[in-house]
């Protein structure tokens, strides 16, 4: 059987959680892989996704209803094609978790979430307790749900591939949900999931005035994006979508620098699977300390204004 691949894209361009996406169903060692592009207007998301090393086939599924990404319309597209695949991946993303669900209980499977290992086509490991342990799930399932924690795997190369493209009918809208609208924060900095660096504050910051003027200055000297410790976005010091951690983001840059972040089990479930990382903290028994690469004692107000003139 074939592993198919659900595309994170905005009907322009593929998002790198596909790449990471395809690297574990290249591993679930199935088959060839296929990629599912349901959108609106998406040729080019299609055309990208064809790109994609590894890739043998893509399915571009043009709908209106399509155009929000629905979970109702989304799974119905991925139900009309399920019975060809053994395999069925999803990015763990918002999006990912939010249709995955659906499309497990409709083929009546159990889902396998959030798993960062491929040990055969029908085992795979997944992080319990914040990432404290790895469970080995083995699923009997004729069809396998899954969402993959895009740390876990690197990324299928962007180019090189030559995929078909095979169109496919596009549902017609549930009616069971409809889009009211979306707010969307707009940042000149990379978006934490994608940032090769991030800088991350914690609640040691003590006011949202502080976090901007401590933090920002260095994310904008790195280029990198910024974000925060759980204990410091619940205190108002920064918002939402700069959380890290198991709640939060999940990222894996390749320099991570915590500051003022002591470093609770449930941060570092977001972020320990960073290549490189930098602690500063003037507490020495942070735990933080214990996942760093590299661990400055010292207080933050100084050593990062410091810190961003050396830069």
């Amino acid at each position: 059987m074939t592993v198919l691949v659900i595309a994170e894209h905005d009907h322009a361009t593929v998002k790198p959680a596909t790449l990471n996406t395809v690297t574990a169903g290249i591993a679930c060692q199935s088959g060839d892989v296929h990629v599912l592009v349901a959108g609106a207007n998406a040729a080019e998301a299609a055309a990208q996704a064809a790109r994609i090393a590894g890739v043998a086939k893509v399915i571009a599924a043009d709908s209106a209803a399509l155009t929000d990404n629905l979970a109702e319309n989304v799974a119905a597209q991925v139900l009309a094609i399920a019975g060809n695949y053994s395999h069925i991946l999803f990015p763990a993303t918002a999006n990912g978790k939010n249709v995955a669900p659906r499309v497990a209980a409709k083929l009546d499977v159990a889902q396998i979430s959030d798993i960062t290992k491929v040990v055969s086509p029908d085992t795979f490991e997944r992080p319990i307790y914040a990432g404290n342990a790895i469970a080995t799930v083995q699923s009997a399932d004729a069809t396998k749900v899954i969402t993959v924690r895009t740390t876990g795997f690197d990324a299928a190369a962007k180019e090189g591939g030559s995929a078909a493209i095979e169109n496919a009918q596009g549902v017609a809208d549930s009616g069971k949900s409809s889009f009211v609208g979306r707010e969307v924060t707009k940042s000149a900095r990379p978006e934490l999931t994608a940032a090769k660096i991030i800088v991350s504050g914690g609640r040691a910051l003590g006011s949202a005035e502080k976090f901007q003027e401590v933090m920002a200055p260095l994310a904008d000297k790195l280029n990198a994006g910024l974000g925060a410790s759980r204990a410091a976005v619940d205190a108002g010091y920064a918002p939402n979508d700069l959380q890290v951690g198991q709640t939060g983001k999940i990222v894996a840059p390749q320099l991570y620098i915590a500051a003022g972040i002591s470093g609770a089990i449930q941060h570092l479930a977001g972020m320990k699977d960073s290549k490189v990382i930098v602690a500063i903290n003037k507490d020495p028994e942070a735990p933080i300390f214990s996942v760093a690469d590299y661990g400055l004692e010292a207080d933050l107000f100084t050593a990062v204004p410091e810190l961003v003139k050396a830069l």
